[in-house]
Order: C-alpha cells, then structure tokens, then sequence
C-alpha cells in the first residue's frame, strides 16, 4: 500500500541545478566583496581620524588668526545707523566653525546663530553691530521686507518652548506663551517683527532660529564682503534676493 501511495520525486533538469550553483556562487562571492570593501572604509576612517602633530599646530595658528582680524574688526569704525531706514535686521550664518577661534564662536552662539544657514531676526542698535563686526566673516545680514517676513514665519517659523522646536500650527500656543503682551497669533506675531514693536525682543525669543536651505547660486562661499563680491557682512535691502532663495 505504501509503495502504491509513493510518488516520484521531481525531476530537476540539469540546466537549472547549474544555474542555481552559479547563483550561490555569485552571491557568496558579493557577500565577500562587501564585507571587504566594508573592512577598507573602516580601515581608512580610521586612519583620516588619526591627526598629524602639524594639523594641531596649523589649526591653532589659524584660529589665533581669526581671534587677531577679529580685533582689527572691532577697531574700524562702526556704520552709522542713521543710515538704516529701518531697525530691522536679518542675519543668515554662511559659514562653519572650521578655522573659527572660541571667541567667535561665542558672538555667534550668543546670537543664537549655532548652526550654518541658521537666520535670526535682531533689532539694529550699537550692540548688534558691535557683535556682527566681530563675527563679519561668517554672517550675512539686512534689512528684510514685510513680504520676506510674513513668508519666512509662515513657512519656516517654529516657537521655541522648554528648548523644543514646537511648529506654529496652533495660535493656543502663541496666546500662552505671548498672550500677555497682547500676541495671539500669527498674524500679531509677523507684524510685532516687522514694525520691531514694543515687544520686539520677547516675540524674536519665541522664534526658534529659521533653518533656511542652501542657496542655489546664491552664495560663492568666499569670506570677502558683499561690497567687495563677496558673500559675507552687510547686504542692505539686497538681503531680501537671499532670503527668497534660501526659504
């Protein structure tokens, strides 16, 4: 009975059987060149890690550089505000920390500027220029229009509670948070900005710093002036053709 119920076991043609050897094969032989090419990149990781004493001593040499034209900076004579129709600034961080001395890199912290291509509202005053003078090779900055500032908060403006980047999809939070000096949503919130009114100050810390996109053809990555075809320091109202490509 048993033997009746037994089937014949299938036939495989001889083709097939080779052409999955063949693909054992060629998977077990890229599985190994994998692992290998793996094995190099850690290996060469490693190695870029290991620094040479001369890249410490170049790099403490560029930095003390920085800290020197730094101080140059802070002797020039600063710009009248006077000649600002408005008191209104926007300043982007164009570049990194790389071959940035401490010092700088507190002005820019202090600022609220950690991050490159971070932007920041601020209100014109000596203060303000003294610190943008300092840190001039890094940072861009102008005089925003009502157009570039409705559209940054709107599409990029985040409120900064507890130190969480919170988006502003709820006027319930900017109420809680602003209501007491008489700010309830966003609409009060871009025009408090743009008039810098009374509360300027408060509204600019609710603001998390915008992170803006890069600039397509709009920066050259030079630390020359703008003045002088560069990318860096003031842009006036030309600030406003960045901000539209960045946002």
């Amino acid at each position: 009975m048993a033997e009746e119920d037994s089937k014949p076991l299938a036939y495989i043609p001889e083709i097939i059987l080779k052409k999955r050897k063949s693909n054992e094969e060629w998977a077990l032989k890229r599985k190994a060149q994998y692992e290998e090419r793996n094995a190099l990149i850690r290996k060469r990781a490693k190695h870029d890690f290991i620094r040479m004493p001369e890249d410490f001593i170049k790099e403490f040499r560029t930095r003390e550089l920085d800290l020197v034209k730094m101080k140059q900076r802070t002797k020039r004579k600063r710009p009248a505000l006077e000649m600002t129709e408005s008191k209104l600034l926007f300043i982007i961080r164009i570049h990194g920390k790389r071959e940035m001395h401490p010092k700088t890199r507190k002005v820019l912290y202090n600022l609220r500027l950690r991050k490159i291509f971070s932007g920041v509202f601020v209100k014109a005053n000596e203060g303000i220029i003294e610190k943008l003078q300092k840190v001039e090779p890094y940072v861009t900055y102008g005089y925003p229009n009502l157009k570039n500032v409705k559209e940054l908060i709107f599409k990029k403006g985040y409120a900064k509670i507890d130190n969480q980047r919170v988006p502003l999809t709820d006027n319930n939070i900017i109420e809680q948070a602003l209501g007491k000096y008489g700010i309830i949503c966003i609409e009060d919130i871009v025009h408090e900005i743009a008039s810098v009114g009374p509360h300027f100050k408060e509204v600019a810390n609710f603001l998390y710093p915008f992170n803006l996109n890069k600039a397509e053809g709009g920066l050259q990555g030079t630390k020359t002036l703008y003045k002088q075809g560069g990318d860096t320091g003031n842009r006036e109202d030309q600030i406003n053709e960045l901000i539209s490509k960045m946002n």
